[in-house]
């Protein structure tokens, strides 16, 4: 079955030297992910529904998570439904994953801070509930923050940012003519979803697919970007760190 891998003394020693090599940095502050492929995962595996697949991946990111904090970075955010999904995936699919994804939100919340990003348009109550518990059960703690991109779209985003903007202009008295003269890029951050957070510097996408499915376009205008091959619920903790060493290299030219 995919996933069962035996990790012996030299996977433990290579993981060891990536480890030492990390320390020299940079390491990001905000990483994003995009744990893609759990459907193919749970098919190549010959199960019966990818709600295996996506069990498997919900098991990867608590994983995912504990290597993060082991790392001190301090944000990251997961891409676990698109807005897309919720029209593009069959009912019987989405109410496995909407249970999934409840439960998920649970137990992270239950040791990390949780925040949801997304809209509850189109999600079931129960897992607004759900979302809407872990946020307010994991809102004070430190640490590692976590962002649940649930009902996202980065487009539906950015729109929800302006016209957030030109109700509280509004609001204010304010016209449409005096908002054109006073909208900048840094005006529409401050209205998106993750308001106040760092831009991630890193987004890692799994299972060999190379584009972002709508997901942070206006805060990974400047991103470093990593793909691995490897399905959603195989991905190794040798995998993140190469995405890490990987990052370390780089010289951040900020869109120049």
């Amino acid at each position: 079955m995919p996933g069962q891998r035996v990790r012996g003394p030299i996977y433990r020693l290579y993981s060891r030297r990536l480890r030492r090599n990390l320390e020299r940095g940079p390491l990001p502050k905000h990483v994003a992910m995009i744990l893609d492929g759990n459907r193919r995962w749970a098919r190549q595996a010959g199960l019966e529904s990818a709600a295996h697949g996506h069990r498997a991946g919900a098991l990867k990111i608590v994983e995912f998570a504990e290597w993060v904090v082991e790392l001190r970075i301090p944000v990251i955010t997961l891409y676990l439904l698109s807005t897309d999904n919720l029209t593009g995936r069959q009912s019987e699919e989405l109410d496995a994953l909407f249970g999934i994804i409840a439960n998920l939100a649970t137990a992270l919340s239950e040791r990390w801070k949780v925040q949801h990003v997304g809209t509850a348009t189109g999600l079931p109550t129960t897992l607004t509930e759900a979302l809407a518990e872990a946020e307010r059960r994991s809102a004070d703690r430190t640490g590692l923050h976590i962002n649940l991109a649930v009902g996202y779209g980065g487009r539906t985003e950015i729109a929800h940012a302006v016209r957030s903007i030109v109700a509280a202009h509004q609001a204010e008295g304010g016209s449409l003519d005096d908002l054109a003269d006073l909208l900048t890029p840094e005006m529409i951050g401050e209205h998106l979803y993750t308001s106040g957070q760092p831009d991630p510097d890193l987004v890692i996408r799994t299972s060999g697919e190379q584009r972002l499915s709508d997901f942070m376009l206006w805060q990974s205008a400047h991103s470093e970007f990593y793909f691995v091959e490897a399905l959603g619920p195989d991905l190794r903790e040798v995998d993140f760190l190469r995405a890490l060493r990987s990052y370390a290299q780089r010289q951040r030219r900020y869109g120049t």
